[in-house]
């Protein structure tokens, strides 16, 4: 069965719609775990969703299926 989208729900062409991300600064804790900074996308101020002019006017910097 098809899902369905909201039309309101506008995904971020920055982070496509993955707006929070764990960045590891290298060092670990005295528990072992490494120490990770938390960091939102700038577009969307860390929510996903994009402003329709955002979303019409800007290129998205994520490309579908390209390698690294």
């Amino acid at each position: 069965m098809p899902d369905r989208t909201d039309r309101s729900a506008r995904i971020c062409p920055d982070c496509d719609g993955f707006p929070t991300v764990a960045v590891t600064t290298g060092t670990r804790d005295q528990d072992g775990t490494r120490t990770t900074l938390p960091v939102v996308c700038p577009a969307c101020h860390g929510t996903g969703h994009a402003p329709l002019w955002l979303v019409t006017t800007r290129t998205s910097t994520v490309k579908a299926g390209a390698s690294c």
